[in-house]
């Protein structure tokens, strides 16, 4: 049984962006949910060769992919749905931190990981061990293989110095960053493709350095004592 996503997910999207509405939407439910589908048995497929290789939390790919109704409480863009199909991966125990993305959307494909909002705490905790160790962040973001599959380190940074260092600190550009994010994009017709599970499955190996490191360092002190 193939586990590629379906390119009538993308003609879905697709179509869901054009007639973003309750109406539209309620006529062709079957239809979404036949996509739906698609992408939870891609996403099972995925959590199955995850396990072998990390401790995933998800239990299964049902529980890993996000609702299509969006949340217009706050927004100015009334649409009810989403144009995009998302599925989340959780890491579990206290001692792993972090989660693999994927993200699904007519010529906005990628998958992603990392810290997107750092509480205070965690984020005071994170620039104290590297500004002690800056290299140990360093060789895993300069290496070929980080390079090769997400090219550089990504989120938002302070323009200025964060407060207790020096702008002249010789780790700066990694203490500027309040946000730390890995992503890499793909093409609609790699989606697709029965090779997507493969690349997305290679790609969230290649994470795991990442990962580990920001794991180890948010749950132990500069002794490398367990704090959790």
């Amino acid at each position: 049984m193939s586990n590629a996503i379906p390119s009538s997910v993308f003609i879905f999207l697709n179509d869901i962006r054009e007639n973003n509405n309750r109406e539209w939407f309620t006529e062709n439910k079957t239809t979404y949910q036949k996509q739906h589908e698609a992408v939870v048995a891609f996403a099972d497929a995925l959590i199955n060769r995850m396990q072998a290789i990390d401790n995933i939390e998800t239990p299964s790919g049902k529980k890993a992919i996000f609702r299509i109704y969006k949340d217009v409480r706050f927004s100015k863009d009334k649409s009810p749905y989403k144009t995009h199909i998302g599925g989340h991966l959780s890491r579990a125990t206290k001692l792993l931190r972090g989660g693999y993305y994927f993200h699904i959307e007519p010529g906005n494909c990628f998958i992603g990981g990392g810290f997107w909002n750092p509480s205070p705490d965690d984020l005071k905790h994170i620039r104290e061990q590297i500004a002690a160790d800056p290299q140990a962040l360093r060789d895993i973001i300069e290496s070929s293989e980080f390079k090769k599959h997400f090219g550089t380190l990504e989120g938002e940074q302070l323009k200025t110095a964060p407060k207790g260092y020096d702008k002249n600190h010789p780790a700066i550009d990694l203490l500027n960053y309040k946000q730390f994010l890995i992503s890499k994009k793909f093409d609609d017709a790699l989606v697709t493709s029965e090779a997507y599970l493969d690349e997305v499955f290679t790609s969230f190996q290649a994470m795991r350095p990442f990962f580990d490191y920001m794991s180890e360092i948010l749950t132990t002190d500069l002794n490398g004592e367990l704090i959790v």
